[in-house]
């Protein structure tokens, strides 16, 4: 029996490695949202931080339904520096597909070799979709800005940029 408790203990430790993980890599994308002054590529944090938050819950839920604790959260060790011009924002999006690129490649092998199945295809899932979050930096910093879709004609041309400030009172 005592195979199985250290079984479960290997596998909830991991779990909250990688819980650990993808935490810090949404309060990063977090970050970046309030930054990207361009629409389409500010909805497209915004889209990369709802999917986290939701492949977050799938982790909360596996870590506690194997009685593990939820890990706290990082601390911010972000840069808190306002974006500066082009450059700001082409250094964010490089660095975020650099970084979406290094997690899959840390955690494919670690994951792949993982034994329960149910959670494997979990995080194959989470890495998939983290490559989809590489794909769309790639797009953006190649000028492309329909990431999540192609705009309507009828809509029109596109006009400024997202506001500094969420809400104006």
């Amino acid at each position: 029996m005592q195979g199985k408790a250290e079984h479960v203990d290997g596998l909830v430790g991991l779990l909250k490695e990688f819980y650990s993980e993808k935490q810090a890599d949404l309060l990063r994308h977090e970050w970046g949202s309030r930054r990207m002054p361009q629409y389409d590529i500010n909805n497209t944090y915004q889209y990369i931080v709802n999917r986290e938050d939701v492949q977050l819950s799938w982790l909360a839920t596996a870590i506690t339904e194997l009685g593990g604790t939820i890990p706290a959260g990082p601390d911010s060790t972000i840069a808190k520096e306002p974006l500066k011009g082009a450059d700001g924002v082409r250094s964010v999006l490089e660095q975020d597909a650099q970084n979406a690129q290094a997690f899959v490649d840390r955690w494919r092998p670690r994951v792949d070799a993982m034994t329960n199945a149910r959670h494997r295809g979990m995080l194959r899932v989470i890495l998939g979709e983290t490559l989809e979050q590489k794909r769309f930096f790639e797009q953006a910093l190649a000028g492309q800005i329909d990431l999540l879709g192609k705009r309507s004609e009828q809509v029109g041309p596109r006009v400024g940029e997202v506001l500094p400030t969420r809400w104006i009172e």
